[in-house]
């Protein structure tokens, strides 16, 4: 019960801290741009991509790699092109409504937070190092999640700094509160 009081607080810290980073602070939009002329752009993704998933511009069927000419054109036509990254969902009627997204993004919280104060509370750490603790792993998280699709998809470094602003802080604010709430009652230890 200890652990799981723990994680709520941690998970209510970190939903809290999320609603801050995203609604107060630029930290949520750190490396998101707008299009040019956004109706084009829309016409041309309503026409190009087929269907909802995650589409790599330029790109190339992978069963092709192995193929000399065609990741020779491949290269050729990469050099003169931007790239993207595009996330491609189906409609989801009001986009405003967050309802499902907010009760999605606290269960996910309050999953990471039940693991966070499990781990620690295994650990005889004191309470500075449980924050420590809970601080590295959303910088684990971060260097996990955030710098690979900084790495290999191109995200903007700003989408990155962002990222790490988020998880860092998050992580070090229901890190003091999950430390706090198991160091109140340490089992014994035989």
């Amino acid at each position: 019960m200890r652990i799981l009081i723990a994680a709520l607080s941690g998970a209510i810290v970190l939903f809290l801290w999320s609603f801050v980073a995203h609604t107060m602070l630029p930290i949520g939009e750190m490396g998101i741009k707008q299009p040019a002329n956004e109706d084009v752009v829309l016409q041309a993704v309503n026409t190009g991509l087929p269907t909802p998933g995650i589409y790599l511009l330029p790109s190339m069927d992978m069963s092709k790699w192995g193929d000399e000419a065609a990741m020779k054109a491949y290269v050729e036509k990469s050099k003169g092109s931007q790239f993207a990254f595009v996330v491609l969902a189906p409609s989801v009627g009001d986009p405003t409504d967050m309802t499902q997204n907010l009760i999605k993004q606290f269960v996910n919280v309050f999953l990471a937070s039940v693991i966070a104060a499990w781990l620690l509370a295994a650990t005889n750490w004191g309470f500075g190092a449980r924050v420590i603790g809970a601080t590295a792993m959303g910088i684990f998280a971060w260097l996990a999640v955030v710098v690979p699709m900084w790495n290999w998809y191109r995200f903007p470094t700003d989408f990155m700094i962002g990222g790490l602003i988020e998880h860092g802080v998050g992580w070090l604010l229901a890190g003091v509160v999950i430390a706090w709430w198991i160091r109140r009652k340490q089992p014994r230890r035989y």
